[in-house]
C-alpha cells in the first residue's frame, strides 16, 4: 500500500456524514462489490446522493476488460477533478479493475484523487477512507486475502441477490487482464456461503445467483480430497450444500468455463429443482486455433459436448454465451468457423465484443493484428446473427404458461410488473390478473406469454 500526505487541509469527521455516489462498469462481478461498498459507506453515516455532481463522496468502481469501458472511466473523472479543485473536501475513489492495473500511476495522471483500491479491498474501504480523512492519499493494490463480510451488502434488488463464491481467476487467457486485477483465485467456505444465502432469505430474497470469474473453478484452492480421489469442494458439492436454503426458490451461477464444466455438474443442474435452467459458459471462438492462441484451454469439440449434455438432461434449457472476434490473426474461414457455431448451437443470447488489445496481455504486442474496419465489420455481421438467433429461440415461448419470478415494476408501465423466466427471459405483465388478484414484486407468478421479441416476452398473469 503506498500512502502520501494530501497538501488540503486533514477532513473533520462530519465529512462522514454526508452523501456518497457509485458508478459501476463492467460484469456482475464489479456489482455485486458495489453493493457491499455502498452498505460500508452506509454504516460509517453516508446517505446516497440523489445527483452525482452533488454528492461528497464519489466512487467509480472500473472495468478493464474493454477499452472504451477504460476510457470512460477517465472522462468520468476529468468532471470530477474539476469539482475537486472547486471543493476540496470532495472524496474521490477509484475502486476495481483500473484501480488495480493503473495503481500510482492513476495518481500522477488524476492527482486530485484520494484513494486508488483494487478489487481485493472492497470489504476494506471503511479503513481506507479513514486513512484518508486523516489527510493521506492511498493506493491499495497489493495482494490481498479477501475477508468474509456479508453484513454490509446495500442490495440493489430486494428480490434477488448476488453471492461472491471465488474470488479471482488463475486462468491466463492471451487476451484478459483479468488476472493480474483481480488476483489469484480464493474461494469462499460453503459454511460462509450458505450463511449468507440464509440471511438473504430472512430479508425476503427469493433468488440466488452465485458468483465467480470462472465459478465452475470453485473450490480447487481449498484442501480436501474425497474417499472417491476427486476434491472435496467443487461447484457441484457447493450446489448441493446450498440447495435447501429455506425461502430462497432460485439459484443460478456464472460465469462458467467449459475447461471445468463437468457432467456432474450438469447432472446436478438437472436433479435439484431449484437450479434454474440456464447456463452461461462462454465460447469465445469457433475454431480451434484461435482457441489455442487464446489459451482457453478446451476445443470447440469439448464445447459442444457439454452443450449436448445439457440439452439431452434439460432439453429447453436456454443458453448464453460471450464471443470475441477480430481476435489477431483470425482470418475470415475462421471468423465463419465461429458464425456458424452460433447458428448450430441456437444460443439464447451471446455478449459479443470486437477484440480490444489490453495492457500486460501477451496478444496486445502481437504484429498480426488486425484493422478496425475488419473489426467492425465482424461485429456487425455476428450481431445480426445473434439478434436473428435470440428471437428464433424466443419464438418457442409463444402460447406457452412460464412461471416469472416478479422483481419490480416496469418502469416505461407503472401498470406492469416485470422479471424474468426459470430461463431467465426478461418478461413483463399486468400487475392485476382478469379475476382482480394482483401481485407484487417477490411473486412466482403463472404467465401465458403472448408477444415474443428477440431478448424479451410479454405475456397475460394466470391465476
Amino acid at each position: 500500500m503506498v500512502v502520501s500526505a494530501l497538501n488540503s487541509p486533514i477532513a473533520d469527521t462530519a465529512r462522514h456524514t454526508g452523501s456518497y455516489w457509485i458508478t459501476t462498469f463492467g460484469c456482475q462481478m464489479n456489482k455485486a462489490d458495489s453493493e457491499r461498498m455502498a452498505g460500508i459507506l452506509e454504516a460509517m453515516g453516508y446517505r446516497e446522493a440523489t445527483e452525482e455532481l452533488e454528492a461528497d463522496l464519489v466512487l467509480y468502481n472500473t472495468c478493464t476488460i474493454r477499452d472504451n469501458a477504460e476510457q470512460k472511466v477517465y472522462s468520468y473523472l476529468g468532471r470530477q477533478a474539476q469539482r475537486k479543485r472547486n471543493n476540496p473536501n470532495l472524496t474521490l475513489v477509484v475502486a476495481g479493475c483500473v484501480a488495480q492495473q493503473e495503481g500510482e500511476s492513476l495518481l500522477r495522471r488524476v492527482p486530485e484523487l484520494d484513494l486508488v483500491m483494487g478489487p481485493q479491498h472492497a470489504n476494506r474501504l471503511e479503513t481506507l477512507l479513514r486513512q484518508v480523512h486523516s489527510g493521506q492519499q492511498v493506493v491499495a493494490t497489493e495482494e490481498h486475502h479477501i475477508l468474509e463480510d456479508i453484513t454490509t451488502a446495500r442490495r440493489d434488488s430486494s428480490i434477488c441477490g448476488w453471492v461472491n463464491v471465488i474470488y479471482g481467476c488463475n486462468e491466463r487467457c492471451t487476451y484478459c487482464v483479468v488476472p493480474s486485477v483481480r488476483g489469484q483465485e480464493q474461494s469462499r467456505l460453503p459454511e460462509a456461503i450458505r450463511l449468507e444465502m440464509e440471511g438473504l432469505a430472512a430479508q425476503g430474497y427469493r433468488e440466488i445467483t452465485l458468483l465467480g470469474q470462472n465459478i465452475d473453478a470453485y473450490g480447487r484452492d481449498l484442501p480436501g480430497i474425497t474417499a472417491e480421489g476427486r476434491r472435496q469442494h467443487t461447484l457441484t458439492d457447493l450446489l448441493h450444500h446450498v440447495h435447501d436454503v429455506n425461502g430462497i426458490e432460485r439459484i443460478r451461477f456464472a460465469t462458467s468455463h467449459p475447461r471445468y464444466f463437468t457432467e456432474r455438474l450438469i447432472d446436478a443442474c438437472a436433479d435439484l429443482p431449484k437450479l434454474c435452467e440456464h447456463f452461461h459458459i462462454p465460447f469465445q471462438s469457433g475454431d480451434n486455433d484461435v482457441l489455442r492462441a487464446m489459451a482457453r484451454g478446451y476445443t470447440v469439440e469439448r464445447y459442444r459436448r457439454i452443450i449436448d449434455r445439457i440439452r439431452e438432461r434439460m432439453p429447453d434449457a436456454s443458453l448464453s454465451a460471450d464471443v470475441i472476434v477480430g481476435f489477431p490473426g483470425e482470418t475470415e474461414v475462421q471468423y465463419r468457423r465461429t458464425l456458424d457455431l452460433i447458428e448450430e448451437i441456437g444460443f439464447d443470447q451471446v455478449n459479443t465484443a470486437a477484440y480490444s488489445p489490453r495492457p500486460n496481455t501477451p496478444a496486445a504486442s502481437w504484429t498480426n493484428q488486425l484493422s478496425e474496419e475488419v473489426k467492425v465489420a465482424r461485429l456487425k455481421e455476428i450481431n445480426a446473427l445473434v439478434e436473428r438467433c435470440a428471437r428464433e429461440r424466443n419464438a418457442r415461448y409463444e402460447g406457452r404458461t412460464e412461471e416469472v419470478l416478479a422483481e419490480g415494476v416496469n418502469p416505461k408501465d407503472p401498470s406492469q410488473l416485470m422479471g424474468r423466466t426459470r430461463t431467465n427471459r426478461l418478461t413483463f405483465f399486468s400487475a392485476t390478473a382478469d379475476d382482480g388478484q394482483r401481485f407484487a414484486a417477490g411473486d412466482l407468478v403463472n404467465v401465458r406469454i403472448d408477444a415474443v421479441r428477440s431478448f424479451s416476452l410479454s405475456g397475460t398473469p394466470l391465476t
